[in-house]
Parts: structure tokens; C-alpha cells; sequence
């Protein structure tokens, strides 16, 4: 079946979609995006996604073409008209198409591209990973200073990604002045003693939407968050490690640079986490 997209105004079979080729997340990955999860044909934490996507926006200094309901109505527009169960809807808007290549933004009454599509994951909840774990590798984080913003430029994230497949593994944390900052589209735990530690927010993070809805339920459930940076040693001395993201909700690390964590198998509290976070956002998601 050929999916419904949504490209500016219209919706269309996705092999009638187009953009143009002068247009600046083309040109210069000037734009930004969202990721919200869909579970039982309802979405997951819309209204943080929405803020944040109003965040990087301005963080560019680019127009939000729509209000809040306008957002919600696509997204539950395109769920429907593709049958969407469980799976992902993506959204990007970018600076526009001006008409040319330049380097200067183009005039202010350029109509900014809005772009939405679903992906389609039957059991997206329910992936073999969360009850395995998954293996990930240390690389030198070499993206620009502005991770907050959630923006198009994602050719690193990709590369690193690629090097943890070549190495075996699932995925990459990265690593700045001997810190790790993120995984490649996840943010990254330990927990250490029940204690959970995370990097703190910043530049150098993206404020994981996931994250947030995360440590609230762990904090309310009385357990232990300390936000400050660690190391892949300490990371390889924890108790367990896990990842958060809009994708793989709570998910369980069990090796780092070929170090097994907990035996190599999920710990306790990851798997507790996993649960609060599926039963609460189920039950709040619209």
C-alpha cells in the first residue's frame, strides 16, 4: 500500500510528494524535526514534542507555519489514512525553497516546508532488544555545538552508527573531552548503587523528550537521578546502562567497548523504568 504524506498543505501518495531541489534542508540541512511514537493508534507525548519543535524553530530563527491543533490534526490525519497501529510519525520543516542557492537566509516571507510521514512498526513496544539488551561502542563526538536543537544535520550520527555495525554492535555513544555526551539518537544512562546518572542538559545534548518523561516517572517512583557527565570507564563499571529515546523508549545496554554490564543481561531497574514509561504514556497518550 502506497503511504499518505503530507508536503506542504497537501496530502498525497508518497510517489507524488515533492520538494524542491533549491530548498534549504537540501541545500544546507536548514531545518529541523520530530519523532512521535504512535502505540494502539494514539500518539505519545505530542505536547513535549510540539515545545521542542517550537524550541529549535526559534533556536533558528524559522517561522512555525502552524498552530498547535493544526499539528495534531496531520499527525492523527496521517495515522489514520495509513492504518497506523504502532510506528512513528516524522515531521521536518525547514527555512524554505527561495528559488537559488545562498548562503544568506532568504526574505523573511519565504514560506517555510513542511514535510510529514509515518513509518509503519508493528510490536514497536514489544522488539526482542528490550529483553536482550544492546551492544554499544565509544566514538570521538565530532558534531557541531548546538546538539539541543533538533535539526537535519544528522550525517555524523549516521557515520557513527555505521562504525558500531562495522564493529558488531548496535549503536554508539559518544565522547567529548572524555565525557560521553549522547548516543547517536538516544540519550545515555548508568545506574550505579539504584542511583541513575545521566548527562545534565545543555548545549551539548539534545533534551530528549523521552528523557524527561523518564526521570519524572523515576523520581515520583523514589528512585535516585544524579545529572552530571560520566566516563566510559565509570559507564563500564555500572551496575546497568540504558538508552531513552522517542523510538526505543526505555532500552537496556548491556556491553560498552566489548565490556558486558550485569552479566550481559538487562538489569532490574532499566526493566522497571521500561514498564512505568510504557504504562504512563500509554495511558496519557492522545
Amino acid at each position: 500500500m502506497t503511504r499518505t504524506v503530507y508536503v506542504n498543505g497537501e496530502y498525497l501518495p508518497e510517489d507524488q510528494a515533492k520538494v524542491s531541489i533549491f530548498d534549504r534542508a537540501f541545500l544546507m540541512a536548514d531545518g529541523v524535526y520530530e519523532v512521535t511514537s504512535v502505540l494502539g493508534g494514539k500518539l505519545i507525548d505530542f505536547d513535549g514534542h510540539a515545545v521542542r519543535l517550537q524550541r529549535s524553530l526559534d533556536a533558528l530563527d524559522i517561522r512555525n507555519p502552524l498552530i498547535r491543533a493544526e499539528w495534531l490534526e496531520i499527525h492523527r490525519a496521517l495515522v489514520t489514512q495509513n492504518g497506523i497501529e504502532d510506528g512513528l510519525v516524522y515531521l521536518q520543516v525547514t527555512r524554505g525553497a527561495p528559488g537559488d542557492r545562498d548562503f544568506a537566509f532568504p526574505p523573511a516571507d519565504t514560506p517555510p516546508t513542511v514535510v510529514l510521514f509515518t513509518q509503519n512498526k508493528p510490536g514497536l513496544a514489544d522488539t526482542p532488544a528490550a529483553k536482550v539488551g544492546i551492544k554499544v561502542i565509544s566514538v570521538e563526538d565530532l558534531r557541531w555545538a548546538r546538539r539541543d536543537i533538533k535539526t537535519v544535520q544528522l550525517l555524523y550520527p549516521s557515520l557513527a552508527k555505521m562504525m558500531a555495525k562495522k564493529a558488531g554492535c548496535d549503536d554508539a555513544w559518544l565522547v567529548e573531552d572524555g565525557a560521553v555526551t549522547e548516543g547517536t539518537s538516544n540519550n545515555a544512562y548508568i545506574v550505579k548503587g539504584n542511583k541513575i546518572i545521566t548527562r545534565d542538559l545543555s548545549h551539548d545534548i539534545l533534551h530528549g523528550i523521552t528523557r524527561a518523561a523518564v526521570l519524572r516517572f523515576a523520581r515520583e517512583a523514589q528512585m535516585e537521578v544524579e545529572e552530571r557527565a560520566f566516563t566510559i570507564a565509570e559507564a563500564q563499571l555500572a551496575d546497568e546502562a540504558f538508552i531513552t529515546s522517542a523510538s526505543a523508549f526505555v532500552m537496556p545496554v548491556v556491553e560498552i567497548d566489548g565490556v558486558a554490564l550485569g552479566g550481559g543481561k538487562p538489569g532490574l531497574v532499566t526493566a522497571r523504568l521500561r514498564e512505568i514509561y510504557l504504562d504512563e504514556v500509554r495511558k496519557a497518550a492522545i
